[in-house]
């Protein structure tokens, strides 16, 4: 954070603490390390939040709050007419010229969207969407930004898995190609497609949708969208995706069977632990996968969100039978959040580190297969999907790991 707005946080809560100030205004951009990722105003029940919070004299929560609303992360566009979407796409631009900073922009229209789960949507059909994906460009201009393409969009195929009667998979490959060509033809636009995470589809899987739809045109593919997989795994799976692209889909490694030389024996990797080549864990260990690609080299880039990933995938067994029932995805308690957002990865496949799903907004008013309305993990029945879930905002700030600036 700039020590500047930090200096005015800190009066402002000494203020509020007092009863000098009715409420708490202002949001500025921080610099990330490397790019420069733009910092949208925050939620406005964030800032409510934040004042009910220092009213009860709990600072350091307060602060913690501001310092996870302080970070760069997407703007979601989600609907509204060509003409609308332009608008709003617009004067984000000019918000983020601003603050010198780069844009990131969740597109999340296509038609079919979420599989009628609780962000079901999208544009009504291909025209429409093609209308509107010209609307967005036509709002970037000559700016440059990030653009995370339709998160799920890949994942939820084939569309008999939906159920859905909106799309057919050939209509969701056309939109996401020609998506991907509209916006191309900006020029300074960087363009990532859905490539799920790492407890979801196999490599070999995934890349061949990517590659259908268009992975050797895009900047690359995204991981991890408003999930909670660890980074470490999801380097590792970028990793093989990378190079399954790169060295052709029949020799792939898969998530769900490790085994390799020396005893080709094997297990599903496990969400719950972080992989390496040294684990003693059957099912964390990648040296097998890792010795079998050896000679592979991946050149698709990628990049991760870190929204919310800094304590791992929760670990819903023995409250659960399983992870459909359990809606591991949806508002998972005890979280918190990841790596702040930043292009400094360390490694030349990953891009960067970006927080795409706003961290403290809901996924949707999750049951976990009981007859609801409550959330059994929370006791009260969770807001809808995108508005502002005050209680699971303060367990990702208190959990952040690494801890927030």
């Amino acid at each position: 954070m700039h020590k500047t707005r930090r200096t005015i946080l800190l009066a402002v809560l000494a203020a509020l603490a007092i009863g000098l100030l009715p409420v708490l205004t202002g949001a500025g951009a921080c610099n990330s390390n490397g790019t420069r990722f733009f910092v949208p105003a925050p939620d406005k029940d964030a800032v409510q939040q934040i004042h009910s919070l220092i009213k009860q004299h709990n600072l350091k929560a307060a602060s913690m709050i501001d310092g996870m609303t302080d970070k760069g992360h997407a703007v979601w566009l989600t609907g509204g007419t060509a003409v609308e979407v332009k608008k709003q796409v617009r004067e984000t631009m000019r918000q983020a010229r601003w603050q010198r900073a780069e844009p990131v922009f969740a597109v999340y229209n296509i038609p079919g969207r979420d599989c009628a789960g609780y962000s079901a949507g999208g544009a009504l059909d291909a025209a429409s969407y093609a209308a509107w994906i010209d609307g967005v460009a036509k709002g970037i201009g000559a700016g440059k930004a990030v653009v995370i393409l339709e998160p799920d969009s890949l994942g939820l195929l084939p569309q008999t898995d939906c159920g859905s009667t909106v799309f057919t998979d050939a209509d969701r490959y056309a939109e996401l190609s020609g998506a991907l060509d509209r916006l191309n033809q900006l020029g300074n636009v960087s363009v990532y497609l859905d490539a799920t995470h790492s407890n979801w589809l196999g490599v070999d899987k995934i890349s061949t949708r990517l590659i259908t739809a268009g992975i050797a045109r895009a900047a690359g593919f995204f991981l991890d969208a408003s999930n909670y997989q660890y980074t470490t795994n999801l380097v590792q799976y970028g990793t093989w995706i990378s190079k399954c692209i790169a060295n052709g889909v029949s020799d792939c490694a898969n998530i769900y069977w490790n085994g390799g030389p020396p005893t080709w024996v094997g297990v599903s990797m496990s969400p719950f632990g972080q992989w390496s080549d040294t684990a003693t864990d059957p099912a964390l260990n990648t040296a097998a996968i890792n010795t079998r690609q050896a000679g592979y080299v991946g050149t698709t880039h990628f990049v991760i969100d870190t929204s919310r990933n800094g304590q791992g995938m929760w670990d819903y067994r023995g409250s659960y039978p399983d992870a459909g029932t359990a809606q591991d995805w949806c508002n998972a308690p005890n979280r918190g959040t990841g790596i702040a957002p930043t292009t400094n990865t360390g490694n030349p496949l990953v891009d960067a580190y970006l927080w795409v799903k706003v961290p403290g907004e809901s996924d949707g008013q999750c049951t976990r297969g009981t007859a609801g309305p409550a959330d059994p993990e929370w006791g009260l029945t969770d807001p809808v999907a995108g508005e502002w879930f005050p209680q699971m905002a303060l367990q990702l700030a208190q959990n952040a790991n690494p801890p927030l600036k």
